[in-house]
């Protein structure tokens, strides 16, 4: 039994100072820089958000107000083009709406005077040009609350390639002019992580709008995609 563990014994005392030995070696000079790159695109889609509040003096007469109101709206978005995939309810708030009356003893008393039913529709429109007339429509037919809009890109993804390319070679570029300076060569890339900035939303005031002044005027102008990249470089 000994002289058969023996020879185990002392292969694994050459085997650990060889994987200590590994272990003690300096990590190789690298360097990291960050890169930056941008592509402009025209958009292709307009993303709506219109609302429709009623108010009575039961939820249930502000509902029906509002349903009337918005199912017109709806019928409108239809005619429209737009098909029932790009209608999405996106909320629909009943509330209380109450008046308050000083008392001698400084309290306040409640009364309740009405109820408020608001009913906010998500509208994608693939037509960017009709943006204007639909919104126009869409208040002459009873939205009348704070909405937004946000022009995007249903398919953004060459444009953001195209980013990103541009993006590593900046920071080629950028590794490269440090490099230099400091007297030494670039080697092969280590690591190369990325991150994406989406276009920001550009909110609207639907109280703003004049039905009778004809259809909104709408400036889609160029969606930027920005990408930023780190990347890692082993230094020769």
């Amino acid at each position: 039994m000994t002289r058969h563990l023996l020879p185990l014994a002392l292969a694994a005392a050459i085997a650990f100072p060889a994987m200590a030995g590994a272990a003690d070696l300096p990590t190789p000079p690298r360097i990291i820089v960050s890169g930056e790159g941008e592509a402009t695109v025209a958009p292709d889609l307009a993303v709506l958000t219109l609302s429709v509040m009623r108010e009575a003096k039961t939820a249930r007469a502000a509902l029906d107000a509002n349903n009337d109101a918005m199912a017109a709206v709806i019928a409108a978005m239809k005619s429209a083009g737009i098909k029932d995939r790009d209608l999405q309810t996106a909320g629909i708030q009943i509330n209380p709406r109450y008046n308050y009356t000083n008392k001698p003893d400084g309290s306040q008393e409640a009364e309740l005077v009405a109820y408020q039913v608001t009913n906010t529709l998500s509208v994608r429109v693939r037509d960017v040009d009709k943006t204007g007339d639909i919104l126009d429509k869409a208040v002459s037919l009873g939205v009348n609350q704070g909405g937004g809009i946000a022009f995007t890109n249903d398919d953004p993804a060459a444009t953001v390639t195209e980013a990103r390319k541009k993006a590593v070679a900046n920071a080629i570029a950028k590794a490269k002019t440090l490099a230099e300076a400091a007297g030494v060569s670039l080697g092969r890339v280590l690591e190369i992580t990325d991150q994406n900035i989406a276009p920001t939303p550009m909110p609207i005031n639907a109280k703003a709008f004049d039905a009778a002044a004809g259809a909104v005027p709408v400036q889609a102008g160029e969606n930027s995609y920005n990408v930023q990249v780190t990347v890692t470089f082993e230094l020769k």
